[in-house]
Formats: structure tokens, sequence, C-alpha cells
């Protein structure tokens, strides 16, 4: 009879986190004036290969996914979904199930729209795919981004406060898109706990937020900076920072810097690989991005330095 009673708590337990995860859901939807919905039928997988398709631009040869893949992925039950402005489909989030089986998923692309991310519309979408996922009783969801684009960490980092896992280097090889240009494809590997508190209040519109200035005044030790012609900098990785923060710049805007200065976002790549990467190799964890472009890192299980 315990047995029956605890798997019935457990049930309801999950019910309600699933809810309350849902009704987040709802209201980021609301907020971005978009409906976030699973995508069935070939018109609507034709439609999210259209819009990957404008928004990366990707070489024919290597594309990111396929209309075909796309129903494959929907047809064994994975996350494919759609933010949808009336009839008009303006976001598209893709993820399929990893190990251990139906406690994971990896998510595998998420894109939008021009003038979509003003609208918080990628909010939108992954607050349907962590609702989605908490009612099928999955404990987190993984996906890798350019650590290279600002906003994007904020977005990842603040906004849904994901966790860096790992440091990968030229994980997709040459890309040779419209996004990533000629660059090598280093990524971070992030994990979404879906049931963290942080996880949660930032669903509930109060990202984990971090700032430079904060940091500084406590002692914080610049490992990357910038310098006045806005290449990379290299910072004073030579002074003791036990028990010290340190801070990793990366450019403003690094999309544009590939098209306008190839050479000055190239060095961006090798640097930041080479702060970032290391530092996190070493056992460093980013604990959060300043919104003005500084990733920071503290030591070991310590979020709070």
């Amino acid at each position: 009879m315990a047995t029956l009673e605890t798997a019935a708590t457990a049930a309801t337990t999950g019910d309600a986190a699933a809810d309350a995860a849902d009704a987040q859901a709802r209201a980021a939807a609301d907020a971005a004036g978009v409906t976030v919905r699973e995508t069935t039928g070939d018109d609507g997988f034709q439609a999210m290969h259209r819009l990957f398709d404008r928004i990366w631009r990707p070489d024919p040869a290597n594309q990111p996914v396929t209309a075909v893949l796309l129903r494959a992925f929907s047809k064994a039950d994975n996350y494919v979904a759609g933010a949808y402005d009336g009839d008009e489909l303006v976001g598209a989030c893709v993820a399929f199930f990893g190990p251990p089986a139906h406690a994971t998923m990896h998510s595998h692309i998420t894109g939008v729209a021009a003038g979509g991310g003003r609208r918080a519309v990628g909010f939108a979408l992954k607050t349907h795919q962590r609702g989605w996922a908490v009612r099928r009783g999955l404990r987190t969801i993984s996906w890798t981004y350019d650590p290279l684009v600002a906003r994007n960490s904020y977005f990842n980092l603040a906004k849904l406060a994901a966790t860096p896992a790992e440091y990968l280097t030229n994980f997709y090889g040459g890309m040779n898109d419209g996004l990533n240009g000629a660059d090598d494809s280093d990524r971070l590997l992030v994990s979404w706990d879906l049931a963290a508190p942080a996880v949660e209040a930032a669903c509930g519109g109060r990202p984990a937020t971090r700032t430079v200035e904060h940091e500084l005044h406590r002692g914080a030790v610049v490992g990357l900076g910038r310098s006045a012609d806005g290449r990379p900098a290299p910072g004073d990785l030579d002074k003791d920072t036990d028990g010290r923060a340190i801070l990793v710049a990366v450019p403003p805007d690094i999309e544009t810097l590939r098209r306008t200065d190839p050479d000055a976002a190239h060095a961006w790549r090798i640097a930041v690989r080479e702060t970032l990467g290391t530092l996190m190799a070493n056992g460093r964890r980013v604990t959060g991005f300043d919104r003005a472009g500084w990733y920071v890192l503290t030591e070991g299980n310590d979020g709070t330095s």
C-alpha cells in the first residue's frame, strides 16, 4: 500500500510541476504574440525547413535538417514544434531523445525569423519545450551554441539559466553557412536542469543575472579582455586567481565582425578557445554571463564568487 501511495504522490508532484511549466510557457507565448505547438504534416515540415534555410543559408551539401528528417523525428515522438503568428511560422525548435532513454533530450536546432528575437519568440519556444519535456518526465535538455555570439550567450545562460558543461572545439567541422562563414565551429555544450530553482525562476521571467561591475568589485580577474580596437586582449591570469571569479570577454557582434573583419573574428575564436576552453578543462565553471559580453567563471561548485 505504501508503494502505491508513494507512486500516487510522485505522480501528483509530477503533474503539478508540468502544470506550472505549461503555465509559464503559455505566458511566454502570450507575451510574444505567438502560438507554440507541435508541427505535423508535410506542409509544416516543409515550412520549418524553409525557415531554417532562410536563417542559416546553409551549404546545400551540409543542411542542419531536412523535411524528411523532421518527419522521422516527429514519427519517433521527438520534439518538433513551431511558433506561429496566425498561420505564419516565425520560429521552430527540434530536439531528440538521448541516453538515458526518456530522461534527457538534445535540442538540435532552434531558429527564429528576423525580428522574432525582439518579440521573445525564442523564449516562448524554449519554455514550451521545457513544459513538453517535464510533462513526459524528462530531467534535462542539452544543446550547443557558439560561445562567441554574445546575445545567444545571454539568452542561454541568463534568460534560460542553462549551465555550460563542456567546451567543444570545431564541433561540427566546417559549416560554411551564412552565419558561421568559414570560421571553426567551436561550441559550448549546455545542460538545462528542468527542475532547478534557477531554471524555474528564469522561465518565469526572472533571469539569472551576473554583472561585470559586481564581479570586479568582489575581486574578479580579467582572463580575456577587449582592446581599444575591438580585438581580444590578454588578461591577468598570471595573478593569483584562487577563490576569485575570472571574466572572459567576447566581441559585441561576432556575426558582423565575420563579414567586416574575418581576421579579427578568427582571432577572437582562438583567444576564447584558449582562455575559456582551457579554464573549463581545468575545472572552472561558467556560472553566468553579463549582457555586456562577459563570461563569469568560478571555482568548483561555487556559483556565488
